[in-house]
């Protein structure tokens, strides 16, 4: 038996590689489980149209787009449209609003009101991507003729399928979806108080620069000053600092992956190895 002697304890206690990977097999070693997070985003960039386009096909976002488009063609008002759940997933989705989903009633009402009207309810809940998005469709004066357009459906079944390819490789990478979305979006966002009212660019911003979620507590004008006094906001117009905060974001998300379960039987080998 090897175990007492000198080179034994070296191989179970010492710096050497088999060392390390005894350790990381009965600790972990962190990490994702997709591996390095970064590697993960620069592939998601590179074969993206490819895994968007096989996403399209697989049978559950073909079935959701196909219920969306035939409860739209039978749809005689835009509140009887608004009514069906496949028609507010696939809309709220593929509009950024994939959080509203289970709120289908509220977010009836937030459609439908009206954008030009500073009583309106999508005033006077002060959020800028409900607005951007009301104002887009403007439901309350286009009605159902808006959801008719077959142009927009494409375009709404488009933006569902890259959200749904998106979930996919957030099983993998945890947060690669937020800094996609991020990459794409930042540059539409000029003050903190929009940063703080939309959740990915929330999420992105506050543990990119550091900041504890527990700010979430504490009054707006707080939370607001936080980001401020961290972040130029203007250089969200420039992709290189935005790729940057993007892969900072990954690079935290990765700390908080909780590490990988130990692999018994990896570890069964390794001991036999040292003891034998």
């Amino acid at each position: 038996m090897a175990l007492v002697s000198g080179t034994g304890l070296t191989t179970l206690f010492g710096g050497t590689n088999a060392s390390s990977n005894l350790l990381t097999t009965l600790y972990g070693g962190g990490g994702t489980p997709g591996g390095s997070p970064l590697v993960a985003l620069k592939m998601a960039q590179k074969n993206r149209d490819r895994e968007v386009a096989n996403t399209a096909k697989q049978p559950e976002t073909q079935r959701d787009i196909a219920v969306f488009k035939r409860v739209i063609a039978k749809a005689k008002t835009i509140g009887e449209a608004l009514d069906n759940p496949a028609v507010m997933k696939v809309l709220l989705t593929a509009n950024g609003l994939a959080d509203q989903v289970p709120y289908a009633g509220l977010a009836k009402k937030v459609l439908l009101s009206d954008p030009n009207d500073p009583n309106a309810l999508v005033n006077r809940m002060g959020s800028a991507r409900w607005k951007s998005v009301v104002k887009a469709f403007d439901f309350a004066k286009a009605g159902i003729d808006a959801l008719k357009d077959p142009a927009l459906q494409t375009r709404l079944a488009d933006g569902y399928v890259e959200v749904a390819w998106r979930k996919g490789l957030e099983k993998a990478t945890p947060g690669l979806s937020d800094a996609l979305d991020f990459r794409e979006r930042a540059s539409k966002f000029k003050n903190a108080i929009d940063i703080l009212g939309d959740p990915v660019m929330r999420r992105v911003v506050t543990t990119a620069l550091g900041i504890p979620k527990q700010i979430a507590f504490q009054e707006l004008g707080a939370q607001e000053k936080a980001i401020t006094n961290r972040l130029d906001i203007s250089r969200l117009q420039d992709p290189k600092f935005v790729d940057g905060l993007s892969q900072r974001y990954l690079l935290e998300k990765q700390k908080e992956a909780p590490a990988p379960a130990p692999d018994l039987s990896a570890l069964s080998l390794q001991l036999r190895g040292i003891i034998a």
